[in-house]
C-alpha cells in the first residue's frame, strides 16, 4: 500500500523568512515599476458599425464557418478597392 505523500516540498522555506516589501527599496521598486493593464491599444483600431442584412444572407455568411467576420471584411475590401481602382475606357 502506498504511503501518503506529504503536502508541501521538501525545500519549503517559512513564509517569515520573505523579505519586508514595506521598505523604501522596495517602495522605490514598485513606484517605478509602469502598470500595464489589459492587452495594448491597436494602431489601426477597428469602429463597429450596425446595417441590417437580409436573413438568408447572413445564414449563409454565418455558415461558412468560423472566421466569417473576417472573410466578410475581405471581400468588402476587395470589392471597393476594385470599385475605386481607375478604369480604362476601351478603345474603339
Amino acid at each position: 500500500m502506498a504511503g501518503n505523500k506529504p503536502s508541501t516540498a521538501v525545500d519549503w522555506t517559512d513564509p517569515d523568512d520573505a523579505p519586508d516589501l514595506s521598505t523604501p527599496e522596495y517602495q522605490a521598486k514598485f513606484a517605478a515599476a509602469p502598470v500595464r493593464r489589459g492587452r495594448p491599444k491597436s494602431e489601426a483600431p477597428k469602429v463597429r458599425i450596425g446595417f441590417r442584412l437580409s436573413a438568408d444572407l447572413v445564414e449563409r455568411i454565418r455558415a461558412s464557418g468560423p472566421g466569417y467576420n473576417a472573410r466578410v471584411e475581405e471581400a468588402l475590401r476587395k470589392g471597393f478597392m476594385e470599385a475605386s481602382a481607375p478604369r480604362r475606357r476601351a478603345v474603339p
